[in-house]
């Protein structure tokens, strides 16, 4: 199973992947290493995609039912659960080798950790989330677990996403952004001359510029396009009927 590892100064004790496309038992559309369970995949073939994954992880991942929303899950909150399904967009933890997860294909994952290496996370931030503020609920929930933590303490890296020369968006997501009141760079939207109302939206920048305000100074990563490496990732804006891929992060003692 091929993986990618995040490019990013964490403590030894932090560890990232993000898992591609191959080495897995699905079928096209869904080839190879498909993990989403909601995509319309065959669920053996689900099933042993993910039993590959957990042969690389020291303990069954906590997976999310994601909705574009801004619920992020704590361990608290996942103390009062009585099933397992968690519907929430991002996860903490401050527990020892808890293995967290969220599923994207074009949405950004976002990988979090403070300094010393025993609080990560991880969000999926599409641009509903990213304007909703996935991201500030994520390090409010993360500044939480910690003792007198500070967003400085905190380091992110963005991981494979739709990139700013593919993700043609329209008005309604500009002006959500614009309507928000937090600002961003000018660069984020670029107009596309030959289609009026039309603009390439740059995730990256977004992104950048929401952690940026939080106080995080520490921000790695955002040069990995899901929709033009075709060989690597899943896209949806690409293929439409496709599978995900996963994003984990967990830290051991």
């Amino acid at each position: 199973m091929e993986a990618i590892r995040p490019n990013w100064p964490a403590p030894p004790a932090v560890h990232g992947l993000v898992t591609t496309r191959e080495g897995g038992v699905s079928l096209a559309p869904y080839l190879s290493l498909n993990l989403g369970d909601h995509v319309g995949d065959a669920s053996d073939a689900v099933q042993a995609n993910r039993k590959l994954l957990r042969n690389q992880l020291p303990s069954d991942p906590v997976w999310l039912k994601q909705v574009h929303g801004t619920a992020v899950s704590t361990p608290a909150s996942r103390a009062l659960l009585d099933s397992n399904l968690i519907e929430a967009d991002a996860a903490i933890t401050n527990q020892a080798n808890e293995v967290l997860v969220v599923m994207t294909a074009d949405c950004l994952p976002i990988f979090f950790s403070n300094l010393s290496g025993d609080i990560v996370g991880v969000a999926h931030a599409g641009w509903r989330g990213l304007c909703a503020g996935i991201l500030e609920n994520t390090v409010t929930e993360m500044l939480a677990l910690g003792t007198g933590s500070l967003p400085s303490h905190l380091m992110a890296w963005m991981g494979p996403a739709i990139g700013p020369n593919a993700f043609e968006v329209g008005e309604d997501v500009y002006e959500a952004f614009r309507d928000v009141q937090i600002h961003f760079p000018e660069d984020a939207f670029v107009a596309i001359p030959t289609r009026p109302g039309k603009y390439f939206a740059n995730l990256y920048i977004l992104a950048r510029s929401r952690l940026s305000a939080l106080g995080i100074e520490l921000i790695y990563g955002g040069n990995l396009c899901t929709l033009s490496d075709r060989k690597r990732f899943f896209s949806h804006r690409r293929d439409a009927k496709t599978g995900r891929f996963a994003s984990l992060i967990w830290f051991n003692k």
